[in-house]
């Protein structure tokens, strides 16, 4: 079996251990028919985006075009091609949460960590993101950082909130 190559960094063993679980995700899925999918998940959650040079590996060893990767990549609203911060702030904007003053409280949340919509802040500590749903509307307006829901909220909030996530 062929092996996998390794892309060349000067990040230490980080880097080494991201493109050992790389090769090892292109290794298991190299066969499989409908694998890209399943490689692309993987490379997000090991690099936490899907990193160009990652995208070239995996372009190589399973043998599929850029073009069909970028394809993928950003039909799927998963896929990020840019890094995220270390919490991901997603702000539900679907009808129920609208309507109930969800862009008052994404408005808040850009105001009070001075990022645009789908943008990270500096620091790399937040991304925030507007979402079509959630799945929450019982809840709504809700936003979710990282796994965390928040529901009925109010822009009132989000300064409480967010005081767990920059500790």
């Amino acid at each position: 079996m062929e092996q996998t190559q390794t892309m060349c960094c000067n990040c230490g063993n980080q880097q080494d251990e991201r493109n050992d679980k790389l090769n090892e995700l292109i290794q298991k899925y190299r066969d499989v028919k409908g694998g890209l999918i399943p490689v692309l998940h993987g490379v997000q959650e090991i690099y936490g985006y899907l990193n160009e040079d990652a995208l070239k590996v995996v372009s190589e060893e399973l043998a599929v075009p850029m073009s069909e990767i970028y394809g993928v990549a950003t039909f799927y609203s998963f896929f990020s091609l840019e890094p995220k911060g270390e919490h991901v702030i997603r702000v539900c904007l679907g009808t129920a949460c609208y309507v109930k003053g969800a862009q008052q409280v994404l408005d808040k949340l850009s105001e009070k960590l001075n990022v645009e919509v789908n943008k990270t802040t500096e620091d790399q500590k937040f991304t925030l993101e507007a979402s079509r749903c959630l799945g929450a509307c019982g809840l709504a307006p809700v936003i979710m950082i990282d796994d965390d829901v928040y529901g009925k909220l109010t822009p009132e909030m989000v300064d409480e909130i967010l005081e767990k996530y920059n500790k």
